[in-house]
């Protein structure tokens, strides 16, 4: 326990923890994953959350994601790195209401941030604590926008980036990464190859390596647009959340948020019900879901537009599915072709050009609210994770 430790940002955070297992870690120094042979977890942060914080210490404070300081892991502010992350918009959907009928339908759009993607949550939050820890090498696998936010975050720490990813991504993700000075490699395979390199390498090479919910920080980062959420609306969050599903650390983080919020006295008890939404290619979370099963089984039906949703085994499927679950959400596929539509649809009606993994969700909502799964009268948010100018080399025009 650490929570005797006076700190410049007043982080609350005691401790790391296990979710499966209990094991308690010191947040002060190097961890990664649950050391727990039979676990293997992400590890969570934990703060003192009884503390009687009142949430009109925001009032003020800079749009960005770190007006949330006090539960986010870093110390000392000289250790923030931060190009302006979160704070992203509500945008009501205005043109396409013939499809939303009597429920109201909003986009966060994480296309403004950093890089054009909410990746840059995670890794501000993920860098700046590897400052904090002395780390001069970060290392990790990506299906594009990853490498690219850790590039750019990495070159504003003057920190060593060694990004590794697959041949079949668009190329402006390549040169992103390339133009921040990270060292990148191409792979002949799909994230999960690029994965069981890195953690070889990282072994060997002594690398800090920051794969999807392999160290306990991007997590953190990724929270805050549950913090942003519940203040955006009011500290009255919306019936139902729609997230295209990756590794799903955002959808594990706004989970966890909701939680903290409700512990801060800052929310109620009631959580949207979470919508995790795959390609067909990697639909793995998907069929576990429907099955009942605890763990999804390894997909991977090769290449998708959206490069994000390409993730053939979620390191965290446990936690994504207790998620699901837990919220009483739902699972669906969308196919490449219908992603493609909408990335039109959504580009020509609402005047947003969003991520394929964003289009995705207004797929996804058509059909939930077909078989009234989504209920009249829910207030229903779209996560729009990118900007779909990255993505114009696997869009048909």
């Amino acid at each position: 326990m650490i929570s005797d430790i006076e700190t410049e940002t007043g982080t609350l955070i005691t401790n790391l923890t296990c979710p499966e297992c209990g094991t308690s870690y010191n947040a002060a120094v190097i961890h990664t994953v649950c050391t727990n042979e039979a676990c293997k977890s992400t590890l969570f942060a934990v703060y003192n959350l009884q503390a009687g914080i009142d949430k009109s210490i925001l009032s003020g404070r800079p749009a960005t994601m770190w007006r949330y300081k006090e539960f986010l892991p870093v110390f000392e502010e000289k250790n923030i790195v931060t190009l302006g992350e979160g704070f992203t918009p509500i945008i009501p959907v205005e043109n396409l209401k013939r499809f939303i009928g009597d429920n109201e339908v909003y986009w966060k759009d994480e296309s403004g941030n950093p890089t054009g993607s909410f990746k840059a949550r995670g890794i501000s939050a993920a860098v700046s604590k590897a400052k904090e820890l002395g780390i001069d090498v970060i290392a990790t696998p990506t299906a594009g926008n990853a490498g690219g936010a850790l590039a750019a975050y990495a070159a504003r720490a003057a920190i060593k980036a060694v990004v590794y990813m697959p041949k079949q991504t668009p190329q402006v993700f390549k040169d992103e990464c390339r133009l921040y000075g990270a060292d990148l490699v191409e792979i002949d395979g799909n994230i999960s190859d690029c994965g069981r390199l890195v953690n070889e390498l990282a072994a060997v090479n002594g690398w800090f390596q920051v794969s999807t919910l392999k160290e306990p920080y991007r997590l953190e980062g990724k929270k805050t647009m549950g913090y942003e959420i519940a203040e955006q609306f009011n500290w009255q969050l919306p019936d139902v959340i729609l997230y295209p599903t990756g590794g799903g650390t955002g959808l594990i983080g706004m989970w966890k948020a909701f939680d903290e919020l409700e512990q801060l006295g800052w929310t109620g008890s009631k959580r949207p019900r979470m919508v995790a939404v795959q390609s067909e290619s990697c639909n793995g979370i998907v069929t576990a879901f429907n099955a009942g099963k605890q763990v999804s089984e390894f997909a991977d039906g090769g290449f998708t537009i959206a490069n994000g949703l390409r993730v053939p085994k979620p390191y965290a499927d446990k936690l994504i599915l207790r998620v699901l679950r837990e919220t009483q959400g739902a699972a669906i596929t969308i196919g490449d072709g219908e992603m493609s539509a909408a990335v039109k649809e959504i580009a020509r009606h609402e005047g947003m050009l969003v991520a394929p993994e964003g289009a995705a969700l207004w797929q996804a909502f058509k059909k939930l609210k077909a078989t009234n799964w989504i209920k009249p009268g829910d207030k229903v948010l779209m996560i729009n994770t990118g900007s779909g100018y990255k993505y114009l080399e696997n869009i048909a025009i």
